[in-house]
């Protein structure tokens, strides 16, 4: 363990240079630069606003809210899996040349994202603010499921790193799952509309634990059941174990196949 740690140590300025590229070259030629990532999710947030609590009528109070909370959470996983997935597919001129270790590419990019993360949740607080809504001393506690989400976004990047890396299928499906799975989240919808079919598959998905986590620390001022916790606890730690094992049991054939 000791000499992974070492390892980590020795590289950890390469991954801080890789972090920054990738948000640079993000952002590279925008006029707002990183403001976008606060805008994104406001512009988002009126739009499904608009849409949902007058159109299609959801009574949810402080929907705005409501889907701000759902989509921090989601459009997170989104972008550090996406980006994940090709993390060692682009940086394949670097590995050809030098020695790095490979998860650091991975490690960069939900780094990157987590950045976006905090800009979210930064833009959250200001429109909690906006509305007036109550700030509750459990908002300091959203962190946990944060955290949570990030550690399972990288487990499940590290496992679409290896497998993209053999089967570029991959990068062409994945955008169709994750379309999918934004309708199996419950972010712009109340669990109380599903049926109960429906509703016990919503559940299944382990995103749907860390958005109700999060929103009722956020707004409700409401601890998470123990189960709750456990449950998206052991969700992050099996992606992870899945995750590093997949990548390295694979890592050694990348160079072959890039």
């Amino acid at each position: 363990m000791s000499t992974y740690i070492k390892n980590f140590l020795k590289f950890q300025p390469l991954l801080s240079e890789l972090v920054a590229r990738d948000v640079k070259i993000k952002y590279r030629r925008s006029v707002l630069g990183v403001l976008w990532t606060l805008l994104n999710p406001l512009c988002m947030m009126v739009i499904l606003s608009v849409v949902f609590s007058n159109i299609f009528k959801f009574d949810v109070e402080n929907f705005p809210l409501y889907v701000l909370s759902g989509q921090v959470i989601f459009n997170f996983f989104n972008d550090a899996t996406t980006s994940s997935m090709t993390s060692i597919i682009s940086n394949a001129a670097l590995l050809k040349k030098i020695y790095v270790p490979k998860y650091l590419f991975v490690l960069a990019r939900v780094f990157s994202s987590f950045i976006n993360l905090m800009a979210s949740f930064t833009a959250l607080l200001l429109v909690m603010v906006a509305v007036r809504a109550e700030l509750h001393w459990t908002l300091v506690l959203s962190a946990i499921p944060l955290l949570l989400v990030v550690a399972f976004s990288l487990g499940v990047g590290m496992l679409l790193a290896a497998l993209t890396v053999r089967f570029r299928d991959i990068m062409h499906l994945y955008s169709v799952f994750t379309t999918g799975l934004m309708y199996l989240t419950p972010v712009i919808y109340p669990m109380s509309m599903l049926p109960s079919g429906i509703k016990s598959v919503v559940l299944l998905n382990p995103l749907t634990n860390y958005v109700t986590m999060f929103r009722d620390l956020a707004f409700n001022s409401t601890i998470p059941s123990f189960g709750s916790m456990i449950l998206g606890i052991v969700e992050c730690l099996a992606a992870i174990v899945l995750g590093v094992y997949v990548f390295y049991k694979n890592q050694d054939e990348f160079i072959l196949n890039i």
